[in-house]
C-alpha cells in the first residue's frame, strides 16, 4: 500500500482547450478514486479557491488587496469542494476539507493533531483535500504557495511520494518557454544537486521569478523527509493515472540518503524561527561534527525576541545558517547570561548551560561529509 500527496495548482483547475474546471476536477478524482480502489491511500492538496472565488464575482483581475483575497477564497473554496464533493461521490468516495495555516503546524502539537486528523480519513477511504487557509491567513501565517504546504503535509502523514502536477511536462536547465537551448532533466539523485538548482532558480537567476522555484523548494522539503517526488505534466489526462499506478513523472527527485525523522523533519521546514544567535567556530563545529548540543559558552550574540521553548536560526561566524530548533531560553534571558557569565565558565573551567538540546535541534543541510582524522 503506497501512500501519495497529490497537489494540483489553479494553473491546470482554471482549465484549457475548451476544458472547464469541472472538468479538469473530474479527470482528477477520476485517477484518484481508481488509486483508492487499488487499495493505496491519496492526500489532495488543490489550490484554485481565490481564482474560483474572483470567477464567482465577475472580476477580470485579481485583487492586489490582502482582505479582498481573502473574500474572494472564502467565496471559491465553498464552490471549490462542492466541484470536488460532487466528482468523488459518482466513484461513491467522500471528501473532507482541511484548511491549514503555517501556525497550525509550526505548533509540535498542531501537528501531530493534523497529521492524526489526516491519517483518521484515510483510514476512512476518504479523500482529504488540503488547501491554505487563505480567508483567515495573515501574511506572516502564510506557507506562500500550496508547493510547500503540499511537501510540509506529505512529512507530517509520513508519505512515500509527492506528485506535484504543473503546467510543463519536467525540469529543465533554463526557462523552455523562453530559452531554445533548455535541456530536459530527469532525475535528480543529489541533494547537492538539488541545492544548486534551487539557488539558480532565485530571483535573476535562470528561473527568474517563475513558479519552478516553490517546487525545487517543495522537493527539498520532501526528499530531506525521505520521499520521492514527481514533477509531471498535469495538462495531460492520463499522466495522473499513471503517476497513481507506479509510474515516473516528467522529473524524478530521489530520496536523501539519509533522511531526517519526523521530529528533524518539523524542525528543519515546518518551524519559523523568530531570532538567531551568533555562533563561534568552535561551537559550529561541536553542532556539525560531534552531535552535541549547543552551550552558552559558544553563543556570541542573539538577535530578536523570542521565548524559551521557541524556534531560533543558530548561524556561523560569517552569518550562515548551520542549524536550528528550540532554545531552552528567552532571548532576554540569554542576554542577560551572556553579560553575566563568569570568566571560569567562559575559560571552560565550569560546566556551561545548555542553550538548544541535541534533541532539540538540526542541521541545515545535514552533514553529509566528516572530516578527515590528522
Amino acid at each position: 500500500m503506497t501512500l501519495r500527496v497529490v497537489k494540483v495548482g489553479t494553473s491546470l483547475l482554471r482549465g484549457q482547450n475548451g476544458q472547464t474546471t469541472a472538468s479538469v476536477i473530474q479527470h482528477l478524482t477520476g485517477a484518484l478514486a481508481t488509486s483508492l480502489a487499488r487499495g493505496d491511500r491519496v492526500l489532495l492538496v488543490s489550490s484554485g479557491a481565490v481564482g474560483l472565488g474572483c470567477r464567482r464575482l465577475g472580476l477580470d483581475e485579481r485583487p492586489d488587496r490582502v482582505v479582498a483575497l481573502q473574500a474572494a477564497a472564502a467565496i471559491g473554496q465553498g464552490h471549490l469542494m462542492g466541484l470536488y464533493e460532487q466528482a468523488m461521490a459518482s466513484h461513491g468516495h467522500a471528501v473532507a476539507q482541511v484548511l491549514l495555516t503555517r501556525s497550525d503546524l509550526a505548533d509540535r502539537r498542531s501537528y501531530h493533531s493534523a497529521s492524526a486528523t489526516l491519517h483518521q480519513l484515510l483510514d476512512w477511504n476518504v479523500l482529504p483535500i488540503v488547501n491554505e487557509n487563505d480567508t483567515v491567513s495573515a501574511a506572516e501565517l502564510r506557507f506562500g504557495d500550496n508547493d510547500t504546504l503540499s511537501a510540509l503535509v506529505a512529512a507530517a502523514v509520513g508519505a512515500d511520494e509527492l506528485i506535484l502536477l504543473t503546467d510543463v511536462d519536467r525540469l529543465y536547465s533554463a526557462d523552455p518557454r523562453i530559452d531554445a537551448t533548455a535541456k530536459p532533466i530527469t532525475d535528480v539523485r543529489d541533494p547537492a544537486e538539488l541545492a544548486a538548482l534551487e539557488e539558480g532558480a532565485g530571483d535573476g537567476g535562470r528561473w527568474g521569478t517563475g513558479g519552478m522555484t516553490t517546487k525545487l523548494a517543495a522537493a527539498r522539503i520532501a526528499t530531506a523527509s525521505g520521499i520521492s517526488v514527481h514533477l509531471a505534466d498535469g495538462r495531460q489526462p492520463m499522466v495522473l493515472e499513471k503517476l497513481l499506478a507506479g509510474g515516473r513523472g516528467g522529473t524524478v527527485f530521489h530520496p536523501h540518503p539519509e533522511p531526517l525523522g519526523n521530529r528533524k523533519s518539523w524542525l528543519a521546514h515546518a518551524l519559523q524561527p523568530l531570532g538567531s544567535l551568533q555562533l563561534d567556530a568552535g561551537a559550529c563545529q561541536a553542532l556539525q561534527y560531534r552531535g552535541a548540543s549547543l552551550l552558552l559558552v559558544g553563543v556570541k550574540g542573539v538577535e530578536g525576541q523570542f521565548g524559551a521553548n521557541q524556534p531560533i536560526r543558530m548561524l556561523d561566524p560569517k552569518g550562515v545558517e548551520v542549524a536550528r530548533g528550540l532554545s531552552s531560553m528567552s532571548s532576554e534571558a540569554l542576554d542577560r547570561a551572556l553579560r553575566d557569565e563568569s570568566p571560569r565558565v567562559r575559560a571552560g573551567e565550569e560546566g556551561s548551560p545548555v542553550v538548544v538540546h541535541r534533541d532539540a535541534l538540526v542541521m541545515i543541510p545535514p552533514p553529509t561529509i566528516q572530516p578527515q582524522e590528522t
